[in-house]
C-alpha cells in the first residue's frame, strides 16, 4: 500500500470526549476513514503509518443530518468512522505520523 493510499484511507483523527474515554478504557482510537475502506485497509494503514500491531478494527457508517442552508433543506454527507484497538502497551501518537 503506497503512501497516497494510506493517507486516503485514514482521514483524520477524532478527539472528543467520547474517543478519549474509549482510549482510557478499552486502548482503542477513533479515526474518520474514507466512505469506499474497508476493515483490511484501516487495519493495514494505521499498521504501517504508526508502527503499531492492531488487534481490532469496528467500522460505523455515520449518516449525515438533514438541515436547511438559506431556508432551503439540506443534507450534510454521510462519513465513516473506524474504532481501532491496538495491543495493550502500545501507544498512538498523532504527531508522529511517518
Amino acid at each position: 500500500m503506497s503512501l497516497n493510499n494510506l493517507y486516503t484511507t485514514v482521514l483524520a483523527p477524532i478527539i472528543s470526549e467520547k474517543s478519549n474515554r474509549v482510549g482510557e478504557q478499552s486502548n482503542q482510537y477513533v479515526f474518520q476513514v474514507a466512505v469506499t475502506s474497508s476493515k483490511q485497509q484501516v487495519k493495514a494503514a494505521i499498521e504501517k503509518l504508526f508502527s503499531v500491531n492492531v488487534e481490532n478494527v469496528q467500522i460505523l457508517n455515520v449518516k449525515g443530518k438533514t438541515k436547511s442552508f438559506k431556508g432551503k433543506p439540506g443534507k450534510r454527507p454521510d462519513w465513516k468512522k473506524a474504532y481501532v484497538k491496538v495491543q495493550s502497551g502500545q501507544l498512538i501518537d498523532f504527531g508522529t505520523a511517518e
